[in-house]
């Protein structure tokens, strides 16, 4: 696969090209905070950050998505009680500037919306409708952007900051210029239509990538435990003693589900406007209680040390079962950085890792 370094200078140019065929959507600044949307002309990906705080999950998996209508009005027999699916753009696009652990995250979340029993149409064509440009936490220098987090733990959960799993090219922002390497058919076309083209000694540049993956690796501190819990029987872990203790700051917010790349929780209902309406899918969370109410009144995880199991028992154990694909969670921090009463992940998963059940 092709491989190039670019001059900085070339970059706005290439991205122009690039919006002539796709839609190009990229991190931008918004008051203190990175965002992803889509670029307008002239405007390129603002790739000197740290993280967003919602990664791009949104643009296949809509917090509220219209999937399909129908007419209720009598007079109009034709249409009356016919459900119809709404007509989606599934063009062509291309996110620049995700980070590794977000795309990571995707490949985790797939077999969710993808597997032999079933398939998710909205998920599966928005997702494979995507180039997904990377860029790797590449800076060494602490006063830069890019930096691995204080509470990234990516190389403990399967991840890293030049993973490329669930990426289609990855761009290593340098002092120097952007090295771009090709790692699907997919990215190797975005490098065509971009027409980026400049020093493309393979092995020099590869080498070069080698030597900065490996200091970024050298810089993340923090790290998870996760080898023993395929092992727990699972029926142990759910009854443990520790889950009181650790829910009791926990205040069911939901930050933790809506920030996490992984977290897919959604929730079908339909809106009726006058004689007409329409289905939607929207994101839930498993941490409010409405999310498991049937419709007899009994809910199964009524209380909050019960949602708040299910939340870790998801990720961490009933994944870990179902896939054999390691632990659903990618190590970004999110939910660490973010939860308002300092609930920490990593701690829980360490607990879990090293559960023995009294004797």
């Amino acid at each position: 696969m092709k491989v190039v370094k670019i001059d900085k200078e070339n970059w706005a140019e290439g991205i122009e090209k690039i919006k002539e065929s796709y839609k190009v959507f990229g991190p931008s600044k918004s008051k203190e905070f990175h965002l992803f949307k889509e670029l307008e002309k002239g405007e390129a990906p603002d790739l000197n950050f740290l993280n967003t705080r919602l990664s791009p999950k949104s643009m296949f998996f809509p917090q509220s998505e219209g999937i399909l209508c129908y007419c209720l009005d009598p007079n109009k027999k034709d249409e009356c009680n016919i459900v119809k699916e709404i007509q989606k753009d599934y063009s062509p696009k291309a996110i620049i500037g995700i980070r590794p652990c977000d795309a990571k995250a995707f490949t985790l979340v797939r077999p969710n919306f993808d597997n032999e029993e079933y398939q998710d149409p909205y998920w599966i064509k928005a997702y494979d409708s995507i180039t997904f440009i990377g860029l790797a936490c590449s800076n060494t220098d602490d006063s830069k952007k890019g930096m691995p987090c204080s509470s990234c733990f990516c190389t403990s959960a399967g991840c890293g900051p030049f993973n490329e799993e669930g990426l289609d090219a990855l761009i290593v922002n340098t002092d120097d210029g952007y090295i771009i390497k090709a790692l699907t058919n997919k990215g190797e076309e975005f490098l065509n239509k971009a027409e980026l083209s400049a020093n493309s000694n393979a092995d020099e540049l590869t080498a070069n990538i080698n030597t900065l993956k490996k200091q970024a690796e050298e810089k993340i501190n923090s790290f998870v435990e996760t080898d023993k819990l395929k092992d727990k029987i699972l029926l142990d872990l759910h009854s443990a003693n520790f889950w009181d203790d650790e829910c009791f700051a926990c205040i069911n917010c939901g930050t933790c589900t809506y920030v996490c790349p992984t977290c897919w929780c959604f929730d079908i209902q339909d809106e009726n406007y006058g004689d007409s309406g329409v289905r939607f899918k929207q994101w839930d969370s498993c941490m409010y209680p409405l999310f498991t109410l049937h419709g007899s009144g009994h809910n199964p995880r009524s209380t909050k040390v019960q949602r708040f199991r299910q939340r870790f028992m998801h990720k961490l154990k009933y994944y870990v079962d179902k896939y054999d694909n390691g632990i659903q969670c990618v190590g970004c921090g999110r939910c660490i950085r973010l939860c308002p009463v300092n609930i920490d992940i990593r701690k829980i998963c360490n607990i879990m890792n090293s559960y023995e059940p009294a004797a």
